[in-house]
């Protein structure tokens, strides 16, 4: 015997009964704590990067700035080992070097600083005498003013952060008229040194452009190539399911790992240049790889099929349906992966220690296979440091890293917007 019917209740639901005005209540505060949750997650996330911006840039902007000291200086002395005609011989550099331009800053400085007025001076003051009469010859047969950085103690003295010692012996020098805080060029042009007012990023800067430049010519055709045939030509069987299982497995692994198959593959199989861009751009392929396969495939997979069923109902092949309609229509969604996988490789630091891109190079690379280091490893390095010069160092290196990444990933907005009003 079937069961009776019961008909629903005709009755109007009574929106002014206390019961239902509870519920309404309940309903209404559920959703003003959940909006409160959410307000509060993105001031929490916003407050974190106010304080790491806020800080980075308080404890870096010092960085690129420089102290630099007033010392007049006569190098006709030295004119007796070195004359304009040898620096513009071809063994102008062995000449130079023959020139004890160190002896010649400290026996000024302490003619005009007083005794042990050297130390007040950087190491790299002698570099920048060496430069000077390099560019201009002229000063072998006169005395000339020159401004020469200062040490490490008298620059933090001069930016407000030096011991009471160093800050007394600024206040004497800055009122007599002899020192100056400007830009600090050497900063951006320059390479790892041991005294923190000579170092540069441009060597870390450089070797990171290098291996991007790698990472990107390997990983992005593979990686698109990949996705292009996981969707649109490989069938679906077990194979192709523990290929996909494989390349999402491979996002996930630690960059670590990445490093140790970089140095056992390339290093010590293969057997190429160590700490070379060569390497790490591999290397980093190998990681950004995953990242650039999957963007590709969920780009690919949004293109409808109406797209592919008209080219191919007007008589378009196979793979000019792939080449002149889908990959188009997915290289927003492509290009942003990449781009955010690149800024990934780009900021690692794991899989480049592991390779050898920390030793000290005191020079830019000058190739994809001279040795090199990277702008993470490098801030890693000063990291390390103790003196405060380098701690600011490090702050002013950081900042050029965010700069770098947010470029990258406004340049993925970009192009995501760009290639979407084409389509």
């Amino acid at each position: 015997m079937s069961e009776a019917f019961t008909p629903v209740d005709p009755t109007p639901t009574n929106w002014r009964d206390p019961a239902m005005q509870k519920r309404i209540r309940r309903r209404y505060a559920a959703e003003r704590r959940f909006r409160l949750i959410g307000l509060g997650a993105v001031s929490l996330s916003a407050g974190f990067l106010a304080f790491l911006l806020v800080t980075m840039v308080a404890n870096g902007l010092g960085g690129f700035s420089r102290t630099e000291l007033r010392l007049e200086v006569d190098l006709r002395q030295a004119a007796v080992a070195l004359s304009a005609a040898q620096l513009a011989g071809p063994n102008a550099e062995a000449a130079l070097a023959e020139v004890d331009f160190e002896g010649i800053v400290r026996a000024a400085a302490d003619a005009q600083y007083g005794r042990r007025g050297a130390r007040i001076f950087s190491p790299a003051a002698r570099l920048v005498l060496r430069d000077a009469v390099r560019a201009d010859p002229g000063l072998l047969a006169r005395p000339a003013t020159l401004w020469l950085p200062a040490d490490s103690a008298i620059d933090q003295a001069a930016k407000g952060h030096g011991t009471p010692e160093a800050t007394a012996r600024y206040r004497q020098i800055e009122q007599a008229g002899r020192a100056r805080t400007g830009f600090n060029t050497t900063f951006l042009t320059g390479a790892d040194a041991t005294d923190p007012t000579s170092v540069g990023i441009w060597g870390a800067v450089k070797g990171s452009l290098l291996t991007m430049i790698v990472t990107l010519l390997i990983a992005f055709p593979i990686g698109v190539l990949t996705a292009v045939y996981l969707e649109e030509y490989a069938r679906r069987n077990r194979w192709t399911d523990m290929i996909e299982v494989s390349i999402n497995n491979l996002a996930a692994v630690p960059s670590i790992i990445f490093g140790l198959l970089g140095l056992a593959f390339f290093l010590q199989f293969m057997h190429l240049p160590r700490s070379a861009p060569i390497v790490g751009g591999l290397t980093l392929a190998l990681m950004t790889m995953p990242v650039i396969v999957i963007a590709g495939r969920n780009a690919i997979k949004s293109v409808p099929p109406s797209i592919r069923d008209a080219a191919l109902g007007i008589g378009a092949s196979r793979i000019q349906v792939v080449f002149h309609h889908v990959i188009p229509l997915a290289l927003p969604g492509i290009l942003t992966g990449t781009i955010i996988g690149m800024s990934r490789a780009f900021g690692e630091t794991a899989p480049a220690l592991m390779i050898g891109m920390r030793a000290f190079f005191a020079s830019p690379p000058g190739g994809f296979d001279e040795p090199a280091t990277l702008l993470p490893v490098q801030i890693f390095l000063w990291s390390d440091e103790v003196s405060r010069g380098f701690v600011e160092k490090t702050s002013a290196a950081i900042i050029i890293l965010l700069a770098f990444l947010l470029a990258m990933n406004g340049l993925a907005i970009y192009l995501r917007n760009r290639f979407e009003k084409r389509w």
